[in-house]
Formats: structure tokens, sequence, C-alpha cells
């Protein structure tokens, strides 16, 4: 199994990152503006991709495992490209120094595939998004996101 990891650092609350990761609102102001679903433990939120012309890239949908106030969320890919489905995405929340450290983790790729590749470099810039979103009120959610290669 092949894990994606990153850790960040938000000026910030963590209850004000927590509603980030845990509201529709919130979601769709730093990972993507396409975000519709339910949001509490064993809900299913739904992901649409989109290019700034308003072609479809792909989606996902992740069903809400863990919810912990201020600390852990963790959700489960049940929908979208094969690679992802059946992995875990989990953000670990403590607060140190003034800030909000968020351990992020894409978890339990079955092999390290090129997507693997082009995901770890995604969820960075979109985990700087996240930064952008809670200590400024502006982040860059897909489609407005860091462009990195020809496949966005």
């Amino acid at each position: 199994m092949v894990d994606i990891l990153h850790r960040i650092g938000i000026k910030a609350p963590a209850a004000r990152v927590y509603n980030a990761l845990t509201t529709l609102e919130g979601l769709a102001h730093w990972w993507t503006d396409e975000v519709l679903g339910d949001t509490q433990v064993g809900g299913k939120i739904e992901f649409r991709f989109r290019t700034q012309s308003g072609e479809l890239l792909g989606g996902m949908v992740m069903e809400v495992q863990e919810l912990n106030d201020n600390k852990d969320v963790r959700w489960r890919c049940v929908e979208g490209p094969e690679e992802w489905v059946g992995t875990d995405i989990t953000f670990q929340l403590t607060e140190q120094d003034n800030q909000t450290i968020v351990l992020f983790g894409h978890r339990n790729w079955r092999e390290a595939v090129e997507a693997t590749y082009h995901c770890s470099m995604k969820w960075a810039t979109f985990l700087l998004s996240l930064r952008e979103y809670v200590e400024t009120g502006r982040g860059k959610p897909s489609p407005h996101d860091l462009k990195i290669d020809n496949w966005n």
C-alpha cells in the first residue's frame, strides 16, 4: 500500500480549519467549487472537477467515516477514479505555536501509479488553498486552482 502524506501549518484556530473540512461551504472554498451531499458521519459528499470552460474532468464520492470535533476527519472514496476507490482521506488537526497543524493523508493506494504522483502534487496545492481560505477567506478551489500538468 502507498500513502500520500503532507503537513501544513495554518494560522487559525483548529475550529476554523475543521469547519473548512466539514461543511459544504468550506469545502467549496478550497478544494472544488462543485460539492454537494451530506457531511455527517455515514453521509456521502460528491465532488466534481471541471475545466474553466465547464468541461467535466472527473469526480468522486467520499463517505464520511469519522469526525472528531476540531481534531480528525476521515473519508473513504466510494466512487471515482479506479485508483481512488477504497482509499482513505485523513486530516488530523493539532494546535501548536498559534497554528493549527494539519497532518494530511491520502492512504491505502494499491500501488504507486502515475496518478499517485499527480495527486500528491495536487493535494499539496489544495492544502495551500485550504490555508489561504482559512487565513484570508479566499482559497483557490477547482477550477481556479493552480494547474500543474497536462491532466488539468
